[in-house]
């Protein structure tokens, strides 16, 4: 990652150098079929259904958007990302069925404001988000998302964790492999750490034991 940058996704010309080359999957991390398939079993693990309104945060490419679309009535989607053409790269490249998702639906947003989406948004996942931002955007995420949707019952997030303090200042090994970092990105935090923040935040918050793809922890976060 180039010095001083807080993500490799903030690098100048990212987006449309990677989309030029027709990597719009790649640069969203890798094993899309797996990874996709990975983030609906969690929709589904915590109640998600057909008729619930789900918000996916940092969608990139449709990772997940190509597989809760179909399941979804009509409409029931919306996504968030850095780069609105990464998401339309997806729309037009990933989908079975385009027409299912309108274009307005997808909504590039830097700063967690959410702008554009309905109130009527009930579940919410922002996976492999976290790990490539510092902690204070998670915070700005999370106080945003308590204030802007009433209606959400669910929110499904993914951090890398350091095992302990002495090892939150030195790179982490984690169990999939991936190196992590407190001063760059991919980032981790501390257990404690990410569920203090989550809780002040109007949140109840769950770590689920298990690992998932890269080895990221799932945090389960309920409106309190």
């Amino acid at each position: 990652m180039s010095k001083g940058l807080v993500s490799p996704y903030t690098a100048p010309d990212f987006y449309a150098d990677a989309l030029a080359k027709g990597r719009h999957r790649d640069i969203v991390g890798g094993r899309w079929d797996e990874t996709g398939r990975a983030q609906m079993q969690l929709l589904r693990d915590v109640g998600l259904q057909p008729h619930h309104h789900l918000l996916d945060i940092g969608a990139g490419s449709l990772r997940l958007g190509c597989k809760a679309v179909p399941y979804l009535d009509a409409g029931n989607y919306w996504a968030t990302d850095a780069s609105r053409a990464l998401m339309l790269a997806g729309h037009t490249q990933e989908l079975d069925d385009p027409a299912r998702l309108p274009t307005d639906h997808l909504v590039e947003d830097t700063g967690f404001a959410f702008p554009a989406i309905p109130d009527t948004i009930t579940h919410a996942i922002a996976f492999a988000v976290f790990t490539h931002l510092p902690m204070n955007h998670l915070r700005v995420a999370l106080l945003s998302l308590r204030a802007r949707f009433p209606a959400l019952e669910t929110l499904l997030f993914t951090v890398f964790l350091a095992p302990d303090p002495a090892a939150l200042l030195h790179p982490v090994k984690q169990p999939d492999g991936v190196v992590t970092h407190a001063t760059r990105a991919p980032w981790h935090m501390l257990a404690d750490d990410v569920l203090h923040l989550t809780r002040a935040s109007g949140f109840t918050a769950k770590l689920r034991a298990d690992r998932l793809p890269r080895g990221q922890a799932l945090v389960i976060a309920h409106p309190a």
